[in-house]
């Protein structure tokens, strides 16, 4: 039967090994299975893990997000909790469709339909959990708790078939439609991306930004002078071959200038001359308000689109800014959100230069074919319509500029503002109920709530689940060639309504599935769903809602705790929110849940937001730099407790950035873990057969006894508010303190075995111990064990009740008292350092100026042990010099100097030679001591567990 039940505490341990223990421990008796069966069902706890890919190894940021959704549901589960916990695993995307693309070298949609869609996405089926068995093995040393043999999947067709229904329902509640808006694609992925993916691929890059002229035609008002030119500003030049309009700003006052070497004047708002022209002199000719410019025609710097009927003129628009720029922007109404809104009110025909794979169309005969951001080169375009743009005069200047551009979340190609079409969930109709929602939310930090999160709710949009793409849940709508269409939310639903044996709802297998309805065919669209919305959906999706666990699934909705990245307050927090707020808001919801409002309710109570880790410079992590360490390696160097205590107790658990340190986790295995490991030896060494029931009232045991419950408060309000690392941190403190302070000042009373000391000291240590396994369990779960199995306790530390904090033995007043105690303590070792006479050398008598308290004779006695001076006077007046010690030496305290410095050498040659602290020896003194009297060395024998005295030339430890 595996054990953690030390045999040797003298011997040295090998703390990584005994984690290993640990884990067969757990895994013989069952131990998170139990710690789950064992709490009442009535009382339950929910929580939501949010499902990962499994094409990539986990790293730091999953660790992190690991610590959280271990640490929380240990606590609670210990608080007498039901708390079920199951992992999940993100199936669809283009995460994982990019892989196969670079596996069977397909680079566009035309290769993988050429390859053929079911091959492809059996292929993405095959791969998808490729690295799921090193999940299991990190996420198993890392002693987390979570169920990975019942996990969901997303690809599962319960799953799916959930998914559906949720679609289904916020269709039948009007809150979805077919729309025509700019958006963000990837060209490459040839898919729109919503508002919220496009946020995660910003990058800061170089482009370059051009000042093109275009040349007045018609100016029936002559506003401007003959041989006048606008000027307009993009950082996109392969847009201006798409150009249709340019617009100004109403209420600004534009300028009409003379610059030297241009043939026109030329006309840009005033407020930007000065930038536009710094190097260059030029001349005002004219000032004009904006709105007199509004209606003059302008020659198309292309031909391509010369016929355009309604287009090459001046417009007014709102959003023109005097920022950047020259004040007039180019409009393409093909690209942008503003562009696209301008050219629908001015009742343009609507002209897209660009086909949806990022190349020019057939028509842009110059350019015909070109990418025009292509991802090895970006402005390789660009410096092509450039040269043109010189060649046929409009180009007045060009110049790089540095600026923030999207790219692909999962490809990294740059996007492009794309009008086209897509399927939307109206969120903007569902704002208010959004943001009253997110009121009723407890985020840590506090400030996630009004800030990312509640800033991203204020401008929020509506969000596009449409992918033109083939892995993934499909869009569960079929359409008739007259556009009459049917969404279905079920398996069930549309075997009935094709009269088809449905088995899987994959594209390829349901996309020749058919509807015949009132004498139409119904084929279904070829889209699939947005995998954010498949991620929204893991409420739902993981308990196969509402076809299987209906009431299960109501009375746990919505959960109690999730914990993500500050990434997801845009990602998966986001979906949850909207998708919960969509299914039970109103006065039909289509979930009826207990405490929700008119608004509905969000998706999750308490939720945990951690931040970045960074390599120790402060750069991304990088597998090609490799400028941090393997996580793997550096648990199997320091263990798990270590690193886990060093992760939850630093900000990246509390929204900021960590720059990784090994020296940290070092710091942090040393100062703590084998601290509690070195505590727990000490007491296991003196070990008394039985212990007093009753409390000691001994000021260092009344003291540590007041500073652990203080700890367990702090600790357990911390986990109460989900404040992980005020939570945490106390631990660290309270384990320094009790090692330092409380062990060491107790060493001298527990050595003498069978006192009523020692039996004091045993049951304090005993009881400190007890209640730090178990209030380090959801921190570090693996030494909580440890000092748990060898200080009596029974099953695991992880089935226990937590421990309740008594508020009367919590004693600010011991707490000062103490303080005070080590603030002359450490007076007077600076001055014995002054001095330079060590702690071993007895004195007679010190005085410490300044001192207010009255501190009682134990307390003086603790001083006295401490720093080994017989008599310590304590003044309240001050002195000019506020320690005074007596340096006389006596013989008598010589010969106790003596037997100090004596017993330190035995105590080390008998650790040296391996002898047990328990084993009688015989000691061997060098001749030079022979001179101590008997008393002196009764002293030495009983402190050195000695059985008698032998002289020779040496110090030595004999047995035998």
């Amino acid at each position: 039967m595996s054990t953690v039940h030390i045999q040797n505490f003298q011997e040295k341990v090998n703390l990584v090994a005994l984690e290993n223990e640990v884990l067969a421990f757990w895994d013989e008796i069952h131990a998170f299975e139990t710690s789950i069966e064992q709490r009442a069902s009535g009382k339950t706890y929910h929580f939501y893990d949010g499902p990962p890919f499994a094409t990539g190894l986990p790293h730091y940021g999953h660790i992190v997000a690991s610590l959280m959704k271990d640490a929380v549901p240990r606590f609670w589960t210990m608080k007498g909790y039901k708390v079920d916990r199951k992992w999940g695993w993100d199936c669809h995307g283009l995460p994982i469709e990019n892989i196969i693309e670079k596996e069977l070298n397909l680079a566009t949609k035309k290769d993988i339909e050429a390859f053929g869609v079911g091959k492809f996405n059996e292929a993405c089926r095959a791969t998808v959990l490729k690295y799921a068995s090193e999940w299991k093995k990190t996420v198993k040393r890392m002693g987390r708790w979570v169920d990975m043999e019942h996990d969901y999947k997303t690809m599962d067709m319960s799953f799916m078939e959930s998914t559906w229904w949720v679609f289904k329902e916020i269709w039948d509640h009007n809150l979805i439609y077919k729309g025509h808006k700019a958006m963000h694609i990837c060209p490459r992925c040839e898919t729109p991306l919503s508002n919220f993916e496009v946020t995660q691929g910003y990058k800061t890059v170089k482009d370059l930004s051009v000042i093109v002229k275009f040349l007045v035609t018609s100016d029936p008002k002559h506003v401007l002078p003959e041989k006048s030119a606008f000027l307009a500003w993009t950082t996109t030049p392969w847009t201006l071959p798409g150009n249709l309009l340019l617009a100004i700003q109403a209420n600004e006052t534009y300028a009409v200038v003379s610059v030297e070497g241009q043939n026109e004047s030329l006309v840009l708002a005033k407020a930007r001359i000065a930038t536009v022209f710094k190097d260059m002199p030029v001349t005002i000719v004219k000032e004009i308000q904006g709105s007199e410019l509004v209606g003059i025609e302008y020659a198309p710097i292309f031909p391509y689109f010369k016929d355009t009927p309604h287009a090459f003129r001046v417009v007014a628009a709102g959003f023109v800014t005097m920022d950047e720029g020259v004040g007039i922007v180019h409009i393409a109404p093909a690209f942008g959100d503003d562009d696209y809104a301008v050219g629908k009110s001015e009742g343009l025909p609507f002209i897209q230069h660009v086909k949806f794979d990022g190349t020019f169309i057939d028509a842009v005969t110059d350019f015909a074919g070109m990418h025009v951001k292509p991802k090895e080169d970006p402005t390789k375009t660009d410096i092509e319509i450039i040269k043109w743009l010189a060649a046929h005069g409009v180009l007045v200047k060009k110049e790089k500029v540095e600026h923030s551009y999207p790219h692909c979340w999962r490809c990294d190609t740059p996007l492009l503002n794309y009008a086209t079409s897509s399927w939307f969930i109206k969120v903007t109709d569902m704002k208010q109920a959004l943001i009253a929602n997110n009121k009723r939310i407890h985020w840590v930090p506090e400030n996630m709530k009004e800030g990312r999160f509640g800033q991203w709710l204020d401008g929020v949009r509506d969000w596009a689940v449409s992918r033109n793409r083939y892995w993934g849940t499909p869009l569960p709508i079929w359409e008739s060639e007259d556009g009459d269409v049917i969404c279905v939310g079920s398996v069930a639903e549309l075997e009935t309504l094709s009269g088809k044996k449905v088995t899987d709802l994959h594209k390829h297998i349901i996309d020749g599935i058919q509807i015949e309805k009132n004498g139409k065919v119904y084929s279904r669209i070829p889209e699939v769903l947005d995998c954010w919305f498949e991620s929204g959906s893991m409420p739902y999706g993981q308990m196969h809602y509402p076809f299987e666990n209906k009431k299960l699934f109501e009375e746990s909705f919505p959960a109690q705790f999730i914990a993500e990245g500050q990434d997801q307050t845009r990602g998966w927090f986001y979906t949850l929110h909207v998708l919960s707020t969509a299914l039970t808001m109103g006065d039909t919801p289509a979930i009826q849940v207990t405490g929700a409002t008119h608004e509905g309710t969000p998706g999750f109570q308490n939720v945990i937001v951690n931040g970045i880790v960074l390599a120790a410079d402060g750069k991304k992590m990088s597998k090609k730099l490799k400028n941090y360490p393997d996580p793997d390696i550096l648990i199997e160097k320091y263990g798990a407790d270590a690193v886990r205590y060093y992760l939850i107790t630093s900000p990246v658990m509390e929204a900021e950035s960590l720059n990784f340190s090994e020296e940290g986790v070092r710091e942090v295995y040393s100062k703590v873990v084998n601290t509690m490991w070195n505590v727990l030896a000490f007491y296991k060494m003196y070990e008394p057969k039985e212990v007093s029931g009753e409390r000691s009232t001994h000021p260092l045991d009344a003291w540590v006894i007041a500073k652990l419950h203080a700890c367990v408060k702090q600790v357990t309000e911390g986990m109460e508010n989900y404040e992980l690392v005020k939570a945490s941190r106390p631990i660290g403190e309270f384990v320094t303190e009790l090692s330092q302070w409380y062990v060491r000042r107790s060493r001298e009373r527990l050595k003498d075995v069978g006192s009523k000391d020692a039996t004091e000291v045993s049951a304090t240590l005993q009881e400190v111990l007890m209640t730090l396994a178990k209030i380090s369990a959801p921190f570090m779960p693996f030494m909580a064990e440890v000092l748990y199995q060898n200080i009596g306790g029974t099953g695991s530390v992880h089935w226990t009740d937590w421990p309740v904090y008594d508020p009367a033995v919590i004693s600010l007043e011991k707490e000062k008292e103490m303080e005070d105690v080590r603030y002359i303590v450490e007076r007077i070792h600076a001055k014995r350092k002054e001095l330079n006479i060590p702690v071993r050398q007895p004195l007679s008598s010190v005085t410490v100026s300044g001192i207010e308290h009255t501190l009682s004779d134990e307390l003086l006695s603790v001083i006295k042990d401490e720093v080994n001076i017989k008599a310590v006077i304590l003044v309240k007046e001050k002195t000019d010099e506020e320690v005074v010690v007596d340096t006389e030496l006596t013989p008598e305290l010589k010969e106790e100097g003596q037997i100090r410095e004596l017993v330190r050498k035995i105590q080390t040659v008998r650790k040296e030679k391996g002898v047990l602290v328990d084993t009688e020896a015989t000691i061997q003194m060098p001749n030079e001591y022979a001179s101590l009297s008997k008393k002196a060395q009764e002293q030495i024998l009983k402190e050195t567990r000695g059985k008698t005295i032998i002289w020779g030339n040496s110090l030595d430890i004999l047995i035998g």
